[in-house]
């Protein structure tokens, strides 16, 4: 398949993890806060993208926040696990700031197989689906490692789209999308999808002169440098205002 090889290539470049953590050392005047539309607070405005990111918070944040993430990636479940409830409780809500995050399949097949059940349901439960795979990953990691060596060896020999699917069943999230609101044949339905797999793919091409390591952070189109810590984001923000 024409992804495959450029994918490939990218994933050859990256890793999981990042080098230590300095951030930004800019200070900018802080931001006002934004009074979201009446109804529907900023922490329940999801939107996908032109990068085919999903975004949440006011679109018109004056602080944008991107993270280049892997579902698989340990450092990455570690910010999340950290930093993603303080993130949209005390920044994305006040509409200072909006979080948009990119799956970036650095570990190929697997990555690509958590990311198309992760966009299964579109935006009303992209973000809730990201919460509980990181708060599950551990679980995951350990079933993946449990994985014998001959079947890893028969995932990698065959076609991407079977491997992408055989590497949701024996990663186990398949059944985990299933106990939350993805009905199994939808969920089989989507790894299928050349479309849903297509996004991912383009986001790791795209964000491969950028992303040398998961997870990487922007503010406002600006890499945070060597940060991969929470502290080390929340920093950032209020250096940009927040």
């Amino acid at each position: 398949m024409r992804f495959l090889t450029p994918l490939i290539a990218l994933v050859a470049l990256s890793a999981c993890g990042g080098g230590d953590a300095t951030g930004n050392a800019t200070t900018a005047t802080p931001v006002a806060g934004v009074a979201a539309p009446a109804g529907k607070p900023w922490t329940e405005t999801v939107a996908v993208t032109p990068e085919g990111g999903y975004r949440i918070g006011n679109p018109d944040a004056a602080i944008k926040l991107v993270e280049y993430g892997s579902r698989t990636c340990p450092t990455c479940g570690a910010f999340a696990r950290e930093g993603n409830e303080p993130l949209i409780a005390n920044y994305v809500s006040t509409g200072k700031v909006s979080f948009e995050f990119r799956d970036f399949a650095v570990h190929g097949a697997p990555d690509l197989a958590a990311a198309v059940l992760g966009r299964c349901n579109g935006t009303a439960t992209f973000f809730p689906l990201l919460e509980a795979m990181y708060q599950d990953q551990l679980a995951t990691l350990d079933r993946m490692q449990a994985i014998p060596q001959a079947e890893q060896a028969r995932l990698q020999s065959i076609p991407p789209v079977q491997a992408i699917a055989g590497w949701a069943d024996a990663a186990g999230f398949v059944d985990f999308v299933k106990q939350r609101g993805v009905p199994e044949a939808k969920a089989r339905e989507c790894l299928r999808d050349q479309k849903l797999i297509d996004q991912v793919v383009k986001i790791t091409e795209e964000g491969g002169a950028t992303v040398t390591g998961t997870p990487t952070f922007l503010i406002n189109g600006e890499k945070v440098e060597n940060a991969v810590q929470w502290k080390d984001i929340e920093a950032a923000l209020k250096g940009a205002g927040a």
